[in-house]
């Protein structure tokens, strides 16, 4: 045992082909030890680190949203061909137009008898069915309407919001009926 201890603090031990080695084991392999559990410390922090970062990619993303293919909504226009520009009259001639013609005003939107010139003011909500309820023979271009601005009697800031806010829901009514619009000079 003395021997054993000995060769353990004198560093003279023999390595596998029978030569004597001189350094301690005992520092040597307690150095070797303190570097083992140095380097598992070090990886079991590093992979704890890209542990926690894997967690934190994967708890801020999103997860997939499933697409949803949203059928077009029937407008009862369907049957409408689409808009034809080249059977539209020119700028110049816009007296000779024969589809739909709306006028945006400060009180709602005109809606043009064509056989009269007469004007009907309707509320936003009523001209989705007011188009509806043309026949196709309104329709000689296509799905398209003209439309124009009244010029206000009062041109304060209200009636020009009022204006710009009939216009807008009127634009946005339009679109949602795949209806386009030309614009009267």
């Amino acid at each position: 045992m003395r021997t054993v201890l000995r060769a353990l603090t004198t560093g003279d031990t023999e390595d596998h082909g029978g030569r004597t080695t001189g350094g301690s084991l005992l520092r040597d392999g307690l150095d070797t030890g303190r570097n083992i559990v140095r380097n598992s410390v070090r990886s079991t922090h590093a992979f704890f680190a890209c542990l926690v970062l894997l967690g934190a990619l994967v708890g801020c993303s999103k997860p997939p949203q499933p697409e949803t293919t949203e059928a077009p909504q029937p407008t009862g226009l369907e049957s409408i061909p689409a808009p034809d520009p080249s059977k539209y009259p020119s700028i110049s001639d816009l007296a000779g137009w024969k589809n739909p013609y709306l006028v945006v005003r400060e009180d709602g939107i005109g809606f043009v008898d064509l056989s009269n010139r007469e004007i009907r003011v309707l509320k936003q909500e009523e001209i989705p069915a007011e188009l509806v309820a043309l026949p196709s023979s309104a329709w000689p271009y296509g799905r398209v309407v003209l439309i124009s601005q009244a010029a206000p009697k009062n041109p304060s800031e209200q009636t020009k919001a009022d204006l710009r806010k009939n216009r807008a829901l009127l634009l946005g009514t339009l679109k949602e009926l795949d209806v386009q619009v030309r614009e009267a000079p």
